[in-house]
């Protein structure tokens, strides 16, 4: 076992290392010794040293390793021989096995009877190692998850023998309120939160119930259930969500809060009938990773500029285009920020309202109240609007009230479905707006899309494949054969990847293609029309961030080439 013979104590490493002051030891011992603690833990709870600087310290004091679990890989023999409740008690992580013993990850490295509970569970010489505790508390959560605490719930409710038709018969009222069922649900949100995910799956297959998270845009199955325990899940999120647990075959909708980590989090649901039975999606709304400037969207520097120009205009439409997914309300939540509260009155109408703003008024669509978009937007008409938010043109009147108020005064900010910014224009007039009326009311569109970015931790450049490297020079008109890549580390959960971006093409409407519009010239002309005066398109935006090693070309190829472009 690595020695832990003390050369000097903590305080005269902290002093030496100039982290404290002599007044600030002699206090901090004083308080030690009257409430009965470690110097360090007085040092950490009263703010004299962050937590960081401590464990360092603790690290050079005892001759322990200090290592950056970010860049360690856990070897799952190592995470086999202690259980997750023990490494959550004592705060540890199994690192490695090294010989006849395990290197152990510990933020205590002091604890005596820790080292003894787990070299008696491991059945081996434990070798510590040192991390900061919080480190170690992500490190536990990516490397355990809570599948082993989650099979040990569903076992109480769902024995291994129990038959998959067993799935479909009533279940007892009270069930769903029992502790394994409330504790089981509880966990998948959680750990969904903690890994990041937007969307929770939970969908019922012909012999077991599958759970997947949608983590950076991409589905990972991350547990198999046992169909016994279909029936109680759903119904539990049901109650939580406000719906009818009674109703089986008609699609719901419903929301609930969760607390994760401190912090309040949205949890959007639905409902659908498969063939299996009902299956339920839930959509986190976290509000701390909402609220991004426009800077923070990924926009390149002349982008931005084209963009924020765009919203000084103090009337007209701008619509976002995209998919389902692509970041939309992102980008209009963070043009919104953009703009004045205080000299301008700002109205929304969303369906739903996903996070909620200070000094702007927000309306929710509600269906039983009669309140439309349409319905819901010639109200806001009498409200004295400076700025509309649309959550989405989705039908004609909407689009016609929404088209009338930005050729009245008002600036008008919406969302759409459309592959590119040129498709908007096409979206428009499907839904019955006038071209002349397009042209007049518009002031731009930005289309975009999410791509996942290359994890900092872990990148490294790499031989691309030749389909990439085609792709990335018919966009850039250069040849490049390597690119930057993720090889895989515990901060991005081995894929690679760690966040998202968005790739963007804005076009400005000028009076060249208005005229266009207006004569009905074809969309490729349109659009080239639109590169000529500036107009960067989503695929070559793309590859600019490829080039600067933000994303892959295999990400671009994913998210933005159209199919039979590539």
């Amino acid at each position: 076992m690595i020695s832990t013979r003390r050369t000097k104590n903590l305080g005269e490493i902290l002093l030496e290392a100039g982290m404290i002051t002599t007044k600030q030891l002699e206090y901090a011992l004083e308080l030690s010794q009257e409430q009965g603690k470690k110097l360090s833990e007085v040092l950490v709870e009263y703010g004299v040293v962050a937590l960081e600087d401590l464990t360092t310290a603790l690290s050079m004091q005892l001759n322990i390793p200090l290592i950056d679990l970010k860049r360690h890989k856990v070897q799952p023999s190592a995470l086999s021989l202690i259980p997750g409740w023990m490494a959550r008690k004592y705060n540890v992580v199994p690192l490695d096995i090294i010989g006849d013993a395990l290197a152990v990850v510990m933020a205590d490295p002091d604890n005596v009877q820790a080292i003894d509970d787990l070299s008696t569970q491991a059945k081996m010489r434990i070798e510590p190692v040192i991390a900061t505790p919080k480190d170690i508390r992500e490190a536990i959560d990516l490397n355990y998850k809570a599948i082993e605490e989650i099979e040990e719930q569903v076992s109480q409710l769902a024995p291994p023998t129990a038959k998959p038709e067993e799935a479909v018969l009533e279940i007892p009222p009270d069930l769903v309120d029992q502790v394994p069922i409330v504790r089981t649900v509880d966990l998948i949100i959680t750990q969904g939160i903690k890994e990041r995910a937007s969307d929770i799956h939970i969908e019922p297959q012909q012999d077991r119930l599958r759970v997947r998270y949608r983590i950076d845009g991409v589905l990972h199955d991350v547990m198999s259930l046992p169909l016994a325990i279909h029936a109680p899940l759903i119904s539990r999120l049901k109650i939580m969500a406000e719906m009818n647990i009674a109703e089986r075959r008609r699609p719901q909708n419903g929301q609930f809060s969760v607390k994760a980590d401190g912090r309040d989090v949205d949890i959007r649901t639905a409902t659908g009938e498969t063939a299996y039975g009902e299956t339920i999606a839930l959509r986190i709304l976290d509000k701390t990773l909402s609220f991004l400037s426009l800077p923070e969207l990924g926009m390149l520097p002349d982008v931005l500029r084209r963009y924020e120009q765009m919203l000084k205009s103090p009337f007209g439409l701008i619509l976002v285009a995209g998919p389902t997914g692509s970041g939309k309300t992102t980008t209009l939540y963070a043009s919104m920020n953009q703009l004045d509260r205080k000299e301008r009155n700002i109205i929304t109408i969303e369906d739903p309202i996903e996070y909620r703003f200070t000094d702007i008024t927000q309306i929710q669509v509600n269906p039983r109240a009669d309140i439309t978009f349409a319905n819901g937007l010639r109200a806001i008409m009498r409200l004295d609007p400076d700025v509309i938010l649309i959550g989405e043109m989705r039908d004609s009147d909407t689009a016609d009230i929404g088209v009338q108020a930005a050729l009245t005064g008002h600036l008008v900010l919406s969302s759409i479905h459309a592959n590119d910014a040129v498709g908007a224009f096409s979206r428009l007039m499907n839904l019955g707006m006038e071209p002349f009326l397009v042209s007049s009311a518009l002031v731009g569109v930005v289309a975009q899309r999410l791509v996942r970015r290359v994890c900092p931790r872990c990148r490294a450049l790499s031989q691309a494949v030749a389909e990439e490297q085609i792709a990335y020079e018919r966009e850039m008109n250069q040849k490049q054969t390597e690119f930057y890549y993720g090889r895989g580390c515990n901060f991005c959960a081995r894929t690679g990847y760690a966040g998202r971006t968005a790739v963007f093409e804005i076009l400005v409407l000028t009076e060249e293609t208005r005229r266009m519009l207006v004569t009905g010239a074809p969309a490729d002309e349109i659009k080239a029309q639109a590169i000529k005066q500036g107009m960067v398109p989503l695929r070559q935006d793309g590859m600019l961030k490829v080039k600067e090693g933000i994303t892959t070309p295999y990400e671009v190829l994913r998210s933005v080439f159209l199919i039979g472009e590539a």
